[in-house]
């Protein structure tokens, strides 16, 4: 991709109103716009992180198992009054069509478990998953912290059926795993922790990935040899690691990126939901559900990961693997510019190509901005030398190499990804 041709510009300021980091790094480097509190636009740099995010999800589900399907965003009052939920979820965006009530999901229980009525019966039916990769809509009182809270936004959620209370035990250990490596591939693996969580009337616990953060809304206590943690809710009842049961806890502020439930037969006993085993007794279908917020986990890995100058994106879920800045004032600089540009991209390195004709410490600025995991300077000076600069982001110092030294620093440094 030109520089030139985005439709996008960075910006020096944003609006003072927007306090947290990922949300002022952002909209500063072009990668979303906020259309009202709690809202924003994924601009083209932007939607390509959340894309890559959300194809690391994808085949991690796939992986697993699960199937991938679609549900629809507006949903009936019924359902929800079957749970008795719709007067006691206080979240829930309603609306009026017409006489009808009806809302915008902000999850899909009340949808899917009457949906698999249709389709579970026998034991022979089971186990089943599904998910869905959806837009959710919240009614936030106070929506604030950039992608970390919102009123719109994307999540990963899975639901799961099983004919025993074993079977989902199983299963649960199998997303824990899952998702351990999701935030792994994504660039958080070091510094997210599987926490024990208040299970509400699903069960005596739930479990959280948190994310630490110096700027998170949470707070854990983390024992670190084990990688486990506990949410500041429940630290009275759970004082010590489950695991190893030191009491060496360390306290952290962190941004919950994923959560995971067993629901058991909170919604297939209203609705229903049962199966026949091998002597035609009837059971109820145990349930689980499990979810990752795929556009908080944007604003998660921009406040974990930048520094003074702009973002640092890892390398799997930058919008781009290279910035290539153009510092040419002579034809011959230009084409082996141009030429470097289109072998890196033949070589299958994601590329964004800075061509712009303006100040070169601008073009530094935003490069550091907008976080790319590679920058590559192609110069007059260079040219003379048969050399090019290349530095890491997250290194302090450039260094210059000559083209067969580039390649080899490219294939050690980045993971090549054909699209």
């Amino acid at each position: 991709m030109k520089q030139s041709t985005l439709i996008t510009k960075t910006r020096k300021d944003v609006s003072a109103q927007e306090q947290s980091i990922n949300a002022q790094l952002l909209e500063r480097a072009g990668f979303i716009s906020k259309l009202m509190a709690g809202v924003f636009t994924y601009l083209p740099l932007g939607y390509r992180v959340l894309t890559k995010i959300e194809d690391i999800v994808r085949e991690s589900m796939d992986e697993l198992g699960a199937q991938e399907m679609l549900m629809p965003s507006l949903q009936p009052k019924e359902p929800w009054s079957i749970t008795g939920r719709w007067d006691t979820v206080d979240i829930l965006y309603k609306v009026k069509a017409g006489d009808k009530d009806l809302c915008l999901g902000p999850t899909h229980e009340e949808v899917i478990t009457p949906l698999v009525v249709h389709y579970i019966s026998s034991y022979k039916d089971l186990p089943k998953s599904v998910y869905q990769i959806q837009t959710k809509f919240r009614n936030e009182a106070r929506p604030k912290s950039g992608l970390l809270r919102g009123r719109e936004f994307r999540m990963k959620d899975l639901y799961s059926f099983h004919a025993t209370q074993e079977d989902l035990d199983a299963y649960y250990v199998l997303v824990k795993d899952t998702y351990i490596r999701i935030f792994e591939r994504c660039g958080l693996g070091d510094i997210t922790y599987f926490t024990y969580a208040a299970g509400g009337t699903f069960s005596k616990y739930s479990h959280e990935f948190q994310t630490l953060s110096a700027h998170g809304e949470d707070t854990i206590f983390v024992c670190k040899p084990c990688k486990i943690a506990i949410n500041h809710e429940i630290i009275k009842e759970l004082s010590a690691c489950p695991e190893c049961k030191s009491t060496h806890l360390e306290e952290h502020k962190s941004i919950e990126v994923g959560n995971i439930f067993k629901l058991s037969n909170k919604f297939s006993k209203p609705f229903k939901l049962a199966y026949r085993d091998k002597e035609d007794k009837e059971h109820e279908v145990m349930m689980g559900c499990y979810g990752i917020g795929t556009s908080r986990l944007i604003g998660a890995l921009v406040e974990a990961l930048h520094d003074d100058k702009g973002m640092i994106w890892p390398d799997a879920v930058a919008p781009y693997q290279i910035h290539l800045l153009s510092f040419a004032k002579n034809a011959e600089t230009q084409e082996k510019a141009h030429a470097l540009y289109k072998h890196l991209q033949g070589n299958g390195y994601e590329v964004l190509y800075d061509d712009r004709d303006v100040r070169p410490g601008q073009k530094f600025a935003d490069a550091d901005l907008i976080g790319l995991p590679v920058r590559i300077v192609i110069s007059d000076k260079t040219v003379e030398q048969d050399v090019v600069e290349f530095k890491q982001r997250t290194e302090k110092d450039p260094v210059l190499y000559t083209r067969q030294e580039l390649e080899i620093a490219l294939a050690k440094t980045l993971n090549i990804v054909k699209r």
